[in-house]
């Protein structure tokens, strides 16, 4: 297949995806994401929007200097103070982009810029113009372009293409598209422009109406040859287009679309994961790709049909997503070696030092679970190893609760190798343990989320704990992992808190 049928796939993941309500995400949690992007095989990581604050200036920065392979790019606004932001930000990358914007719709124009058609014009051949000279890769978005006028947008789209852009991105940001609208919509841009040329058209569709991943998909056959998306459609609102979605609906109909992408499809389930982690965004089990169920068969009917033949009710193979299922089971007389090998094959290579951590977290959860599965190895090792690191320990928890008792709980912190103490009471045991942490901390959070799962199913499942904890300006999203529930509750509010106090170690050092 020839240029023209490449389909490059944008992850937004680090910019919009991060714009989801609650999610916020360190810089050492944005540089795990986007290694593991790299790994995918996406073309193009939007790391993030550099002008926004310091830490997201300082993520960009990070990202760009460490993750090497996809492009890299920077958001910024049509100004000349946000692109030399951006490109401060994003210049250390093998292979930058200077992505800005400016909105096209009337409604735009008028109700938030309240500028005139001739000078947002005029603007975005300026924006362009000054990204060109510092950048040779520069993009260029016409916010809420879905609702634009067609005559004026194609102007917009010529001038910014002999100002230099390479890629002009013609989102439909308020979600309001549908298909067979949106198709044509690019059909016809691309048409009404003389200079289009080898420019590469983009689309970026949110999920108001249910509808980001079929509106992106009816671009391409529109002729774009862009799709801006997320991991599991996290974004503004109820959400982008889903990367995993669009991967496998351009693999698995492969034969209509006629297109072409270059993916490691083995990483999907994974990155999943790992944003959902992450971000504290729990993926729904009905979810397509990466849901839970996605590949299970409850009716006796579809059960009978796929034993004796997969594809009677299953159009791709969990194995190709990197859904795999061992049969090879853990306990605690399982040695260093075996547990190596089998976290080698979920895909995780680990140094010496964070093997021994993980090794010894699987002996602790060995002690109280009988079997450890698949699931219950990678939540080991995000709660292990891809962590911030602990200032804050959990060394003791004892809590007295009853019908008619008052709640309460006993702590005990390591903190640089010594071991503190308090004892505290609340409304209920996770409260009077939190504000037993407070004491010994001094540092006072608030738990606006709280997410209890098992990862496993069983009486000793593990327990999952994901929490969202305010702290001064900031929400910090915590993790905790434990066979006790009201332990791995406990262990969430801490990793919030340890995740604070890295960040203002990080503050300090600057």
């Amino acid at each position: 297949m020839g240029e023209k049928n490449r389909i490059y796939l944008f992850d937004t993941t680090l910019r919009d995806g991060e714009q989801s309500p609650g999610v916020s995400l360190n810089v050492d949690e944005k540089l795990e994401i986007a290694q593991q992007l790299a790994r995918l095989g996406v073309d193009i990581i939007e790391a993030g929007f550099p002008i926004a604050s310091p830490g997201d200036f300082q993520a960009v920065k990070t990202i760009a200097q460490k993750v090497k392979g996809p492009v890299i790019a920077g958001l910024c606004r049509a100004s000349r103070n946000d692109i030399h932001g951006c490109w401060e930000a994003i210049k250390y990358a093998e292979r930058p982009r200077i992505h800005t914007f400016l909105a096209t719709s009337d409604i735009h124009l008028k109700h938030k810029l309240q500028t005139s058609r001739e000078d947002a014009l005029q603007q975005a051949i300026d924006a362009v113009t000054y990204a060109r000279s510092l950048c040779p890769d520069v993009e260029f978005s016409a916010e809420d372009a879905s609702r634009s006028d067609l005559d004026y947008l194609a102007q917009v789209v010529e001038a910014v293409i002999n100002a230099g852009a390479k890629v002009v991105n013609l989102p439909d940001t308020t979600g309001y598209a549908v298909p067979e609208d949106y198709g044509q919509f690019i059909r016809s841009i691309i048409e009404r422009v003389p200079n289009i040329g080898d420019t590469i058209i983009s689309v970026h569709c949110h999920d108001d109406l249910g509808m980001a991943v079929a509106n992106s998909l009816a671009g391409v056959l529109g002729g774009a040859r862009q799709i801006e998306c997320a991991v599991n459609g996290i974004g503004e609102r109820a959400g982008n287009a889903s990367l995993e979605e669009i991967i496998m609906a351009l693999y698995t109909r492969k034969s209509f679309y006629n297109k072409e992408i270059e993916v490691n499809y083995q990483e999907i389930y994974r990155t999943s994961r790992l944003v959902s982690s992450l971000t504290g965004m729990v993926i729904q089990p009905n979810k397509a790709i990466v849901g839970a169920n996605a590949f299970l068969h409850e009716s006796g009917i579809h059960q009978d049909g796929v034993l004796k033949e997969r594809s009677t009710y299953e159009i791709m193979s969990p194995e190709l997503v990197g859904v795999f299922k061992s049969n090879l089971v853990l306990g605690k007389h399982s040695g260093r070696h075996a547990f190596k090998e089998r976290l080698l094959a979920l895909g995780y290579d680990l140094d010496d030092t964070e093997l021994a951590k993980a090794f010894a977290g699987f002996k602790e959860i060995a002690d109280k679970k009988r079997e450890i599965n698949d699931d219950d190895l990678e939540a080991l090792v995000k709660d292990r190893v891809k962590a911030v690191p602990e200032r804050f320990s959990l060394e003791y928890l004892h809590i007295s609760c009853g019908t008619g008792v008052i709640p309460t709980a006993t702590v005990k912190l390591g903190i640089e190798g010594k071991v503190f103490q308090a004892v505290s009471t609340g409304d209920g045991p996770v409260e009077a343990a939190c504000h037993a942490v407070d004491r010994i901390t001094d540092i006072y959070g608030k738990m606006i989320d709280y997410k209890l799962h098992a990862v496993t199913s069983g009486k000793d499942a593990l327990g999952e704990v994901l929490s969202r904890i305010q702290i001064e300006d900031n929400v910090y999203n915590g993790r905790g992992l434990s066979t006790d529930i009201l332990e791995a509750s406990v262990k969430s509010y801490i990793n919030a808190i340890n995740k604070y106090y890295y960040e203002i170690s990080l503050r300090d050092q600057d």
